[in-house]
């Protein structure tokens, strides 16, 4: 179908706004840059119990967490969420109100975590300090006033890192999340030319030269492109893993390696949902609050996730 008319309508500020393209400018630019986009987002106003900041051990250093606790009696189910920027922009106000929303709907504590991010940190480092994280929300339960249902999730770069982790803990031998949430999911399109990558490389905010921009900048040598941890649909096996809703937007260049990846958790017999949102880009989950289509994307989540905590 035709792009909805607020993604129009935000495809056409965005233009008038005459920024620099992504894959021109240096990380700490575009950093800033989606700060102050994102910003412009209305405030979330979900009822919440308690936000705070906290931090964990990591591998290298600590690692910054955001802690939001939804009303009503402990313990409470509890989501892990990386969030998005591919791997190199991203932080945890510019994802605050997808998790605020989150928190409210799904009735679960959401952590947020601050890993490192890339050229500075680059691959496995987000990987590792997302592993690390979630070890450390899996032994912190009643701190947190959690019980033991933990799902791990993300947008794009952050979904990436939500399956890598429950696949890593998988190989370890667990303890694995009960659930994954991944939202247009980066799977593989380093080495996987698709259909959706070519169309709508251009003119749909995301674009393929962004793409490769951030690729440039995560990976530290070619070899790392095939590595299951930095690319999910190379993973031997997925069998094992925990149940999956896998969102996808039709005009989004990562929807074709994201339905690939939910496609082969089906084959490998993982409980999958997988949802394609018509009319809509790369990047509406993380503003309920500015738009229709993320607000509706955010509500199947939580529909999704109170599922999966038998809420």
């Amino acid at each position: 179908m035709p792009l909805v008319p607020e993604i129009r309508r935000l495809l056409e500020s965005a233009a008038a706004l005459g920024l620099p393209p992504m894959h021109e400018q240096l990380p700490a630019a575009a950093r800033e840059i989606y700060r102050r986009t994102t910003a412009l987002d209305p405030r979330s106003t979900a009822r919440l119990a308690e936000v705070r900041d906290t931090a964990c051990d990591g591998p290298a250093t600590a690692i910054p967490l955001r802690v939001y606790t939804p009303a009503g009696p402990a313990p409470f189910p509890v989501l892990i969420y990386f969030h998005g920027g591919g791997f190199v922009i991203g932080d945890l106000d510019t994802h605050d109100n997808v998790c605020r929303e989150l928190c409210a709907g799904a009735g679960c504590v959401v952590v947020a975590v601050d890993y490192r991010l890339a050229p500075e940190h680059r691959f496995p480092a987000a990987v590792d300090d997302c592993e690390a994280a979630t070890r450390w929300v899996m032994a912190h339960g009643p701190a947190l006033q959690a019980n033991a249902r933990i799902a791990v999730g993300g947008d794009s770069a952050g979904a990436n890192l939500a399956t890598v982790v429950a696949r890593r803990l998988r190989d370890a031998g667990g303890p694995c999340p009960c659930a994954q949430m991944l939202v247009y999911p980066v799977t593989g399109h380093y080495s996987h030319e698709t259909p959706s990558l070519r169309d709508n490389a251009t003119g749909y905010g995301l674009t393929r030269a962004a793409m490769a921009w951030y690729t440039d900048h995560y990976v530290e040598n070619r070899a790392d492109i095939s590595d299951p941890d930095a690319a999910p649909l190379c993973a031997e096996s997925l069998t094992g893993l925990p149940p999956a809703w896998v969102a996808t937007c039709e005009y989004d260049p990562l929807r074709d390696e994201g339905e690939a990846y939910g496609q082969r958790l089906v084959a490998a017999g993982v409980t999958t949902t997988m949802k394609r949102y018509a009319g809509t880009i790369h990047g509406i989950f993380k503003s309920p609050t500015a738009l229709k289509s993320g607000r509706r994307m955010v509500d199947d989540a939580c529909a999704w996730l109170r599922q999966q905590f038998g809420s």
